[in-house]
C-alpha cells in the first residue's frame, strides 16, 4: 500500500511543548555567556540590536561577561526573551561566532 493511495493517512508524529500563558509573562533574566572567539565589537553591536543596551551599558555587560564568565543582560518576559535570545544567537552563528545566552527565572 502507498501513501498515495485513496484511504491511506499518514499522521506525522510531532511533540508539542504546552508552556501555559502566565509562564510565558513571568519575567526572565537573560544571562550572556563569554567565548574567547567572537569579537567584542560584535557583541556591543548584539547587546544594542537585540536587548536595546545603549553603548555604555553595551560595554558594560560584555566586559563583565568577559571577566567574570557571564553577565545579566535584562529582564523580560519569557516570549519576548526567548525570540531575542533567537535572534541574537542566529546572526551570531550565521557569522561564524559561538556567541551565547541562557535564560534564568526571576527569582
Amino acid at each position: 500500500m502507498s501513501i498515495n493511495e485513496p484511504g491511506v493517512r499518514v499522521t506525522p508524529k510531532t511533540d508539542y511543548l504546552v508552556i501555559p500563558r502566565e509562564e510565558l509573562e513571568k519575567p526572565y533574566r537573560v544571562i550572556i555567556e563569554n567565548d574567547d572567539l567572537t569579537p567584542m565589537e560584535f557583541v556591543v553591536a548584539v547587546l544594542q540590536t537585540f536587548f536595546r543596551l545603549n553603548l555604555e551599558q553595551a560595554i558594560e555587560v560584555m566586559l563583565k561577561a568577559h571577566h567574570e564568565g557571564k553577565a545579566y543582560v535584562t529582564t523580560l518576559p519569557l516570549r519576548e526573551a526567548q525570540e531575542r535570545v533567537y535572534a541574537a544567537h542566529s546572526l551570531a552563528h550565521s557569522a561564524g561566532y559561538p556567541l551565547t545566552f541562557h535564560l534564568e527565572p526571576e527569582a
